[in-house]
């Protein structure tokens, strides 16, 4: 079908929203690897209830996933969106705020009922009027009786049959912005096909049908196209964080030549790590569901005595069960890593929304003087980067590395450039195979301060290791008081040694100016977007990220030297900044900080730094 009237566009920010039922989740992720398939930047936000299952058509039941795809790297989901699908009430009121001026609103005709619009909270009967839509584009095609009127034929039950009105939604954004159907066909065939080929076919028969209800109805006076993004070559996929980490653990124990075992507890948001690590079974994985957050550190471990890369996977209310093992895998100077999924808290808290406040609990949060390196992530895509860090650290500085992750960047998604395992370091640890002369002694240490690492059932080097204060050489209990201050400074010198052994930090933007804007972990994209945009301003603004927190890199002190002020950005309440203050007490820290289960916006940023440099 020929188009007249087609706008070419530089990004789109679409959010699907509807019950936790009405697949919202699957909506948008094929339509961001649809666009991904294209060669478009994208950056997704699945944004889960915190409801295990809250009442229908509610507020609270709302599940929405934006998708920001544009022709160029996107680097983070959008603040406000172009379009809106809601399927129905609930969404359209919890997403109002999201909405751009202008924006195209798309809902459900046949969800605006007195019930549904009561339970939603509405007051009267025109949501549209109630919530000052007049100046937007609204379009209200019954989706639902026009799913079933297209699957009338299939012979489904009428269940079956309005479990595919989100594809109909599909079928309307795919014409909209000139996305092929062909990757959500194959997906729906790999998906259904074999075990009820009938559900396939009747989705597919959904996409066509909204497809033609926007093509035919000339609701839409234009479509949009947008021009592939220029990334650097290679081959692309679209991954999330959590699977990019799992990945990157597997990469890192091919490196270093020993099996990974992962003991995990399932939690949320980082159950997926798990789930991906127990599918590689053809590269040697070996996963535990352990009973507890508990077993399951300990379980790795066992693992990592007994010669295994060992990893556990938890988030914050995990990461505090898991305190006490984390400080014997300390003591007995094994290599661990430990992968939290950082959401909010306290307690249970928000266990689907993002947050930034384990850090501290990452820092300090066992009991005694017991230092982990601490490394954290900052984009779907980089988790593979620094999930191998994170192994490679352990492994050859024999002790344990906590890696940050968090939910806004664990379940989002963006283009990966996969990369070749040639250009990955092999990871040496310090593996004892035979005895020396004299005997073995499991304390003694290279030039790192590192001890060396003998696996079970070798003749001549059998130990003991525990949590009983060790002799600095002999690894036998000493209580001696001179022996325990020594293997304290030796511990924290061993990991402080570890900045020799990392990146120096480095500044984006300008090495002098007149804010530096300062992040960590998963804020990167917005604060990026946010000075690039001031910059453009011709503001002298520059942007430094963190990725390695224990030990801080070097060059630090020389970057933040140079800026007239500094402000500290994160999702918690300062935690970050009062680290900073502790490391470099000269420097004065302006802060921002945000604990609303929710990432930045790019617009709240720039407003705060724009007060700033006033």
């Amino acid at each position: 079908m020929d188009k007249t009237n087609v706008q070419e566009l530089q990004d789109v920010v679409i959010r699907f929203s509807g019950d936790s039922g009405d697949g919202m989740q699957l909506t948008g992720t094929l339509f961001s690897d649809t666009s991904a398939l294209l060669g478009n930047g994208i950056s997704t936000f699945p944004d889960y209830p915190a409801e295990i299952r809250a009442p229908q058509g509610t507020v609270a039941g709302v599940s929405g996933f934006q998708v920001h795809f544009g022709d160029h790297r996107e680097l983070n989901p959008g603040d406000y969106c172009d379009v809106l699908v809601a399927m129905n009430p609930a969404a359209l009121k919890a997403n109002r705020k999201w909405l751009k001026k202008g924006a195209t609103v798309i809902i459900d005709g046949d969800s605006l009922t007195e019930e549904h619009l009561k339970k939603a909270g509405f007051t009267t009967l025109d949501p549209i009027a109630e919530l000052g839509l007049e100046e937007y584009n609204v379009v209200i095609p019954d989706i639902t009786t026009m799913t079933k009127e297209a699957l009338a034929s299939t012979g489904l039950d009428n269940k079956a049959v309005v479990k595919c009105k989100n594809m109909f939604a599909l079928g309307i954004c795919f014409y909209i912005y000139n996305r092929p159907e062909d990757h959500a066909r194959k997906y729906l065939d790999s998906k259904f096909a074999k075990k009820n080929p009938a559900i396939a076919e009747a989705n597919k028969m959904a996409i066509d049908a909204g497809y033609n209800y926007a093509a035919n109805t000339h609701q839409f006076a234009n479509t949009y196209t947008i021009a592939p993004a220029k990334l650097e070559k290679g081959t692309y996929r679209s991954i999330s964080g959590n699977i990019a980490t799992a990945w990157g653990l597997c990469a890192a124990a091919e490196k270093a030549g020993l099996p990974l075992f992962c003991g995990s507890y399932p939690i949320t948001p980082a159950t997926v790590i798990l789930e991906e690590l127990a599918k590689r079974k053809d590269l040697g994985v070996k996963t535990v569901q352990a009973e507890d957050e508990i077993a399951g550190i300990c379980t790795a471990i066992g693992a990592a005595y007994a010669g295994n890369f060992a990893v556990t996977t938890t988030s914050g209310p995990g990461l505090s069960l898991k305190s006490e093992a984390l400080g014997l895998a300390v003591m007995t100077e094994l290599p661990l890593v430990v992968v939290d999924v950082q959401r909010g808290g306290p307690s249970t808290g928000l266990p689907t929304k993002t947050e930034q406040s384990d850090l501290a609990q990452a820092l300090y949060g066992r009991n005694g003087e017991c230092p982990v390196i601490v490394i954290a992530s900052s984009s779907p895509s980089d988790c593979f980067h620094y999930a191998f860090e994170a192994g490679r650290l352990a492994m050859e500085h024999m002790t344990p590395v906590v890696l940050l992750s968090d939910g806004f960047i664990a379940n989002g998604s963006e283009p990966w450039r996969i990369p070749s395992m040639k250009d990955y370091p092999t990871i040496n640890p310090p593996i004892v195979n035979d005895a020396p002369e004299g005997g073995f002694m499991p304390y003694v240490r290279n030039e790192k301060l590192v001890r060396g690492w003998a696996f079970p059932g070798k003749p001549g080097l059998e130990h003991r290791v525990g949590g009983l204060e060790k002799d600095s050489i002999k690894g036998t209990i000493s209580t001696d008081p001179a022996n325990h201050q020594k293997m304290v400074d030796t511990r924290a010198a061993k990991v402080a040694k570890v900045v020799d052994d990392i990146p120096v930090q480095t500044v984006y933007g300008d090495a002098e100016g007149d804010l530096l804007v300062v992040g960590w972990g998963g804020t990167r994209g917005h604060l990026q977007t946010a000075v690039d945009e001031l910059r453009k301003e011709g503001k002298r603004v520059s942007h430094c990220h963190f990725n390695y927190i224990n030990p801080l890199p070097h060059g630090v002190r020389e970057i933040f030297s140079k800026f007239r002020k500094i402000v500290v950005c994160e999702l918690n309440e300062g935690q970050f900044a009062n680290y900073l203050r502790q490391n470099f007490q000269e420097f004065h820290y302006e802060q921002y900080n945000k604990c609303e289960g929710q990432p930045f916006t790019v617009v709240e940023l720039k407003q705060k730094f724009e007060s700033l440099l006033k």
